[in-house]
């Protein structure tokens, strides 16, 4: 199967099933300015997931605290540098808070990463993560907070 058809194929999926690898990402504002957790933000994020498998990759699980991001993402191949699409993304944020009248700096200049092992550690790391609004306060249960989701339901195959 060439790369095309699979990642056309990919496409059409609900559930996004990847042999490349998922990484988990955490991104934080600069000077830890809350400005995240605010319905625009949270638009963008959606389009732009909902943009990347156009560019190779998928966005799963995420939650947009004030602060911070999380979220897990998933590429076709290791042609797609997660730094690079990393950039895209805080780009396409900053140019909303632009918009919204919130003036740069907006990001640390690096975030972290890491490259998941299995379907356990995917889930496992999202039972962590999905409970930061509630452990931060800011809800009472974790999913009653709005910036938080999946755009694209991620799982592991070994074999296509």
């Amino acid at each position: 199967m060439t790369v095309e058809n699979r990642k056309q194929r990919l496409r059409r999926l609900d559930l996004v099933f990847v042999r490349a690898p998922i990484y988990f990402v955490t991104a934080c504002t600069e000077n830890g300015r809350n400005i995240l957790a605010t319905p625009s933000i949270h638009e963008t994020l959606l389009r732009f997931g909902k943009e990347g498998p156009s560019h190779g990759a998928w966005i799963g699980a995420y939650v947009v605290m004030p602060d911070h991001l999380h979220l897990f993402v998933a590429t076709d191949d290791e042609k797609i540098a997660i730094s690079a699409w990393m950039k895209s993304l805080k780009n396409s944020i900053s140019k909303t808070l632009r918009a919204n009248g919130i003036a740069p700096p907006h990001w640390q200049k690096t975030f972290f990463d890491h490259l998941l092992r299995s379907s356990e550690s995917y889930s496992e790391k999202w039972n962590d993560v999905r409970d930061n609004p509630m452990r931060a306060g800011l809800v009472v249960r974790a999913e009653d907070w709005p910036y938080m989701g999946e755009i694209f339901a991620l799982g592991y195959r070994s074999e296509y």
